[in-house]
């Protein structure tokens, strides 16, 4: 993520900072729901060496994310299949991105001999 403005350092998203009481208040949620989270593997944040998890921002804009779904309907189990998904796509993406850049970067030379 780009630096903010003079003497604002870049945004580490995936720096897990956050105790699950910070978190569940930035996602709006008991910490109990993030907990179950957890356990069905919506959400899957850092441990520390007792065990303490530990929520980065991409974690908290997880469970944001989890919270409209539910809020539209879908159960959990939808959840993870859709969840799933979109990180198959972004590696496939990912990956189709990589390819289209080696194969513009590589050049074909055709060679035509000259008629005498």
């Amino acid at each position: 993520m780009a630096g903010l403005g003079r003497g604002i350092p870049d945004i580490d998203v995936d720096a897990a900072v956050y105790g699950i009481t910070i978190a569940a208040q930035l996602a709006n949620l008991h910490p109990q729901t993030l907990r179950q989270y957890d356990r069905l593997g919506l959400v899957s944040p850092s441990r520390t060496e007792g065990r303490t998890r530990l929520y980065s921002l991409r974690d908290v804009a997880r469970l944001r994310e989890v919270t409209e779904l539910t809020a539209e309907g879908v159960n959990l189990a939808g959840i993870q299949r859709i969840m799933r998904l979109e990180e198959e796509n972004l590696r496939l993406r990912q990956r189709l991105d990589e390819l289209t850049r080696q194969s513009s970067a590589t050049a074909v030379v055709v060679w035509r001999p000259q008629r005498r």
